[in-house]
């Protein structure tokens, strides 16, 4: 939920979602509809398909337990470098080394000063030399804390840094038809693409035609089950059965 999304946000699915889906049997054997809706807010939905697929293969192949190893953790969808390493640091204490946006922002600041277009793969190995490999997950929380408190105050280390972007437009974006797509399907269920269309409010020709295209990528993403007659949330059952 954190990849790309604020804290103060997450804060208010993180209940609901944990409370509903306790452990991973349980979000596995999840409708994916249910697993969006709760989702509905934070954005990057994809995420919580890759969330609720990797479930399913964690029940299937592992038990139910989530993996501690980093090759076994990279092989679930949406799973890389960064979040394999956040899963081993917090979740196992391991010395994992990675790096995501408050620990790269730290590390720009206090030990490349005034460089620009530093890649990651010259923070990693001063990452590996300086990790407390007896506390990693401590050592992480207090480098993630101190990038977070960067964040708030002068200029921001991360725009140094090679992979630095910035993030297009929301108004009028395909994120956000996207996501009204989604907050009208979790709150009304499934619709006709009329329905759904003045729901979010695509009333022109042109904003129809956007939502046409919206929905065949989602579907497409899994994140929707898209009928001749009727639009939903995907259930995510195929994927089971597939597995």
């Amino acid at each position: 939920m954190l990849q790309q999304t604020q804290t103060a946000r997450v804060l208010t699915r993180f209940d609901p979602f944990v409370t509903r889906f306790p452990h991973v049997r349980a979000l596995a054997a999840g409708d994916r509809g249910d697993v969006l809706a709760l989702w509905s807010g934070l954005g990057y939905n994809r995420r919580a398909v890759a969330l609720h697929r990797s479930a399913g293969l964690i029940a299937d192949r592992f038990g139910g337990a989530v993996p501690s190893g980093a090759q076994d953790l990279r092989a679930l969808p949406g799973v890389g470098p960064a979040t394999a390493g956040a899963v081993q640091a917090f979740g196992f204490d391991l010395p994992a080394v990675f790096v995501e946006t408050n620990i790269r922002r730290a590390a720009l600041h206090e030990l490349f000063p005034g460089r620009t277009a530093v890649s990651d793969r010259e923070l990693l190995p001063v990452l590996e030399r300086a990790l407390d490999r007896s506390d990693p997950r401590t050592w992480y929380w207090a480098l993630m804390d101190y990038g977070a408190a960067l964040a708030r105050g002068g200029p921001n280390p991360n725009r140094r840094s090679a992979h630095y972007t910035r993030q297009s437009r929301f108004d009028g974006s395909n994120r956000q038809q996207r996501g009204r797509i989604l907050q009208a399907l979790a709150e009304h269920g499934p619709l006709t693409f009329a329905d759904l269309s003045d729901l979010i409010g695509a009333a022109d020709r042109a904003g129809r035609e956007r939502a046409r295209r919206n929905l065949q990528a989602m579907a497409a993403e899994g994140l929707l089950d898209a009928a001749p007659d009727r639009v939903r949330l995907a259930t995510g059952r195929e994927d089971r059965a597939q597995g």
